[in-house]
Formats: structure tokens, sequence, C-alpha cells
């Protein structure tokens, strides 16, 4: 391919609205343009990457033991409803009519069609297990698009459904798919991590997400470098223990503490640490009012409590709510004696003794304060987000906590879908027994986009080679004949190795053509110039250190077309 009769138009400047960097490499790039919020098109070099990624999930797909299908964007409301998702999924959930006034959605995932599709093919255990998989357009109505590629509204995903007679056999598929995760970005040459996480609005009773490494980020994940421990932050736990021994229970007493609506503000004023004090979390939820107790010093997490609870949705308590539904104003609610429905309490609190929490009337905190005691047991659990130092919950390591990006996430549904969708096999005794699933999500676009968030420079783009857009530029610097001619010559000479190169044979200055090439992010660039040509050479980098080498025409093609196979293979 020549630049120029290529679709290929680069940026000087950062577009205006674009907020992450990958969104501004990849427009200036001219990978991408934006039509809408959230809503791109991918210009023939973005194209490119994608289709190169589209090429190893698929290899690795195959490889585990999925068949493709392709499966309709846009789907019946009534496969939803079936689901019980068409209320419970929310607004991101793009619902549309066709002019016979039928509701349908446009497709943020597939698990109502493919449940559709195997219950009406799939009859006896013998059939099974099965595992489907499709590269297909999504969209979700995101309230605040942004970062591109990563958190766009319609975007592609590789989306995967497994079905089996058995817990078993959903474990071993399981396994499969979890190893060809890892081999995907493995052959991408993306710095990655495997966490457990919450299964969210997909549902079921396991998932792990997978997470490439990047400064930029928005999940943090947690690692211990000990056991290789690892977990997203809504779902990483700690051991806590406690430093010394709790003294007897004390006398439960008031405590005037004016002007302390914030625990640090109740620190300072008794003069204790935070990690000392109990702070009171209060939420409103489908289920009602929910207090919560934490240690002073921690932070809630309110994906384990919604869990914990089964809540449909849950919120903080609103202020103008506040008194009435706990028995105490804003600042100074406690467990004693509150109107809350439940109380939960963390677990780094069980055995400790004498807690100081609100009293339950401003200007006043309770000291001496003893669950089962002075109030009802609470309901125990992991209600916390964990911190960098925090003890592994596996072997007490301290854990550290990196930034990462969400690129794959894979689930254990077990009968989630297949109940009450009427998805059901007949088992050997020939009862009928509902098919037991997995569901198995990479995003394609967001992948790429991950790549360029996790590998750049102030310059532009560092491609790993084997989703670069192009593997190797030719750069021709100048129109003399014998410039001309052996640049043809090594653009015609690598193409017919096998190499994914563009011949950049723009009428352009150097420094225009090299500022292009490293926006771009090709991995290896070859110039051919009257100044080396004259001494029998030509220079080849990387892009990754711009080291440059010299050697003879021959020399540099073997020598590129053997990193070119070695990246790639």
């Amino acid at each position: 391919m020549r630049w120029s009769q290529y679709f290929l138009y680069t940026l000087r400047e950062d577009p205006a609205d674009a907020d992450v960097i990958s969104q501004k490499l990849m427009m200036r790039a001219g990978m991408l343009r934006k039509v809408a919020a959230g809503i791109y098109t991918y210009l023939p070099l973005g194209l490119r990457s994608t289709q190169k990624m589209e090429r190893i999930v698929r290899e690795e797909m195959n490889r585990a033991g999925a068949v493709e299908l392709l499966m309709p964007t846009i789907q019946p409301a009534e496969l939803w409803q079936e689901s019980k998702r068409w209320q419970l999924y929310g607004k991101e959930l793009l619902r549309i009519r066709d002019r016979h006034d039928r509701d349908f959605v446009y497709a943020p995932t597939a698990e109502e069609v493919i449940t559709d599709t195997v219950r009406d093919a799939v009859s006896s255990y013998r059939q099974l297990p099965i595992n489907l998989y499709q590269i297909q357009t999504k969209f979700r109505d995101e309230v605040r698009p942004r970062f591109g590629l990563m958190r766009g509204r319609e975007f592609t995903m590789k989306d995967a459904y497994s079905f089996h007679a058995s817990d078993d056999s959903l474990n071993e598929t399981y396994e499969a798919m979890r190893e060809a995760y890892s081999r995907v970005f493995h052959r991408c040459a993306l710095d990655h991590v495997r966490v457990e996480a919450d299964t969210g609005a997909i549902g079921g009773s396991a998932s792990h997400e997978f997470m490439v490494l990047a400064q930029s980020g928005e999940d943090a994940v947690v690692s211990c470098p000990n056991c290789k421990y690892g977990a997203n932050i809504e779902k990483a736990t700690s051991s806590f223990f406690m430093d010394e021994p709790e003294p007897a229970p004390a006398k439960l007493q008031e405590i005037h503490t004016p002007g302390t609506q914030s625990i640090d503000d109740v620190g300072r004023f008794l003069g204790k640490p935070t990690s000392q004090l109990v702070k009171t979390l209060v939420f409103d939820t489908d289920q009602g009012c929910v207090m919560v107790l934490v240690r002073g010093d921690r932070e809630g997490n309110i994906i384990k409590i919604k869990n914990h609870l089964g809540a449909e949705w849950i919120e903080m308590m609103p202020d103008s709510r506040f008194q009435e539904a706990t028995g105490g104003p804003v600042g100074y609610c406690g467990p004693v004696g509150t109107k809350a429905k439940r109380v939960l309490a963390d677990v780094s609190l069980k055995g400790r003794k004498n807690w100081v929490v609100g009293g339950n009337k401003r200007d006043t905190h309770l000291g001496g304060a003893n669950p089962g005691r002075d109030f009802p047991e609470p309901e125990w659990g992991d209600f916390t987000t964990v911190f960098a130092g925090d003890p592994c919950p596996r072997c007490r390591t301290p854990l550290e906590i990196y930034r990462g990006i969400e690129v794959g996430h894979i689930f254990k549904l077990g009968t989630k879908y297949s109940e009450p969708m009427n998805c059901t096999y007949l088992d050997e005794k020939g009862e009928r027994q509902p098919m037991i699933m997995g569901c198995y999500g990479l995003g394609i676009g967001r992948t790429v986009a991950a790549a360029v968030e996790q590998s750049h420079d102030d310059n532009g783009i560092i491609w790993p080679m084997p989703i670069a857009p192009f593997e190797v530029v030719v750069t021709q610097l100048g129109r003399e004949d014998n410039v001309r001619s052996t640049a043809e010559d090594v653009y015609r000479k690598l193409l017919e190795a096998g190499v994914d190169v563009l011949l950049d044979d723009r009428d352009e200055r150097p420094g225009v053509k090299f500022k292009d090439a490293d926006l771009v992010g090709f991995p290896l660039r070859i110039a051919v110039g009257a100044k080396s040509l004259a001494g029998g050479q030509i220079e080849w980098s990387w892009r990754r250190d711009r080291a440059k080498q010299l050697g003879a025409p021959g020399e540099v093609i073997a020598r590129v077309i053997e990193a070119v196979s070695v990246r790639t293979g």
C-alpha cells in the first residue's frame, strides 16, 4: 500500500473533545473519526488494527473449541421480558419500536438470543456441551460516554456462550476459555493480569476480568506479589487482624462532641486515630434503609454491600430523608436504637469492643458500645475497599494496587438465563433439566485502545507488532531516481515476503514524514535517502527506541523480515 493512494490524514493538534491519550492519538493518527458521543467511524488505519485483533481472537476461540455464528443486533423485547432483564437492565438498554409499534432493543449483549437459539436446537445431554461465539456490534446507552473506544456507546465485542449438562463440564470449558483469553493478550504483546471480579448486570456465580495494565486505567487492580492472588477493587478482599488484645467491655456512655460530623472531626476531638473509631454509612435500597458500620479509616464498597443484600438498586441516603429513616441526624447516627431496617458490619470490626459510634442526636457520640449488648448483633461481611499494603487473604503478604483497563470478562452463569427461558435438555434418566451456562466477553476496539494507553510516548503511538495497522513503513526521502527506485525495490521485496508494509511516497519534507511515522506508531521504519545511499546503505530503526542502524538494502530487508516474523509468530 502507498501512502499517496491511501486514506490516511494525520492531525497536528489534539482534538478538543478527546479526554484520554488513546482517543487523542488514534484520532490524530487518522484511525478514528467521532460521529456522535461514544460513536466512531473506524477509518482504514483503525480498521486494520481491529481486523488483526479479530483474527487473533478467532484463532484462539477456534483453538479452544468454540464455533462461530452471527446473531442480530436488533432483538425482540419478548426475549428480554422472558429473561426478566427488560426492567432490570436500566437506561443503558436502548429500547426502540418498529413500524408495527413492537418493542425491540439494540443489543448490549446476547444472552437472550443465544439461549433462544440453543433451546430450539438442543434437546439431549448427548448434544452437550456447546460453545458458540460471535464478533458483533453492540450498543450500550452510556450516561457519559468517554475515553474514546474504552467507554463508547457503540462497540465491537467478541461474545461467547457455552451450554452444559453439569458443573464439571462448565468448569472445564471455563478454564479452556480463561487460557484462551490469556493467549490472546499474550499474542497481542500486552502486559495484562487476570483477576477475580464481580458478576454485575450479567449475573452468575463467579467471574474473572482480564486487565491491561496502564496508568490511565479507570479500574483498580489488587494483586499479591507472592501467591498471585488478584481481583478488581470491587471484588478484592484482605485479611484483618488485631494488633493488640481487646480490653473488657466498658459501660456505654454519652460523649458530647460538638461540631464533629465527619469521622476525622471525631478523631481529632477525642484524640484517637480513626482506625479505633466506627464510621456509619447509610444507604437507601429497594429493601429499605440499610446501615453499614466500617472501621473509621476504611471506605465502604457499595458493590459488595449491594451483592450481600441481593438488592436491585442502592444509593446513599439523601439528607432530606436521613433522620426519618435512621432516627439520628446526619453525622451523628449510629446503631444503638437505630430505625434502619438492617445493620451490617465489616469483618474488620469483628471481635473489637467498646466502639465509638454516633449517638443518634446532634453533637453526641457514644463510647463503650458493644454489639450484642447495646444493639443487636449485626450482619457480618466484607464491606470495605482494599488498600495497598493490606495483608493478602491467602498468604498475608502486603497487597499491591495497579491501574488497569478491563478488556475481557468471563462468567459462570449457571442457570440464570436457562431457567426463566426454559432452555432445557433430557438427562440420562429422561428427566428435563435446565442447561448450565457460561459467558465470555472480549472487547475488540477496547483492547486496541488499551494497547495505545499502555504503549505510547510524547510523539505518538508505539504499536505492538501483532496489532499494528502496518508492521513496517518505508520512508522515501527525496525524489531522486535512485532514492525512488531503491524505496520501491525494498517495498516490493517486503511485500513479496508477506510483510505488512506501507510505502510513504508522499511529496513531503523528511521532518513531516518522520513525525507522521512516529505519530502512527509503525513498529519498524526504513528510511531511504540520498545521503545514506551514496555509501550503498539505507537506515532502519525500531519505533520504541529510534536507535538507527545502517546496512545494505538486501541486509536490511533480511533483518526486517526476520524481526517481523519473530514478533508476529
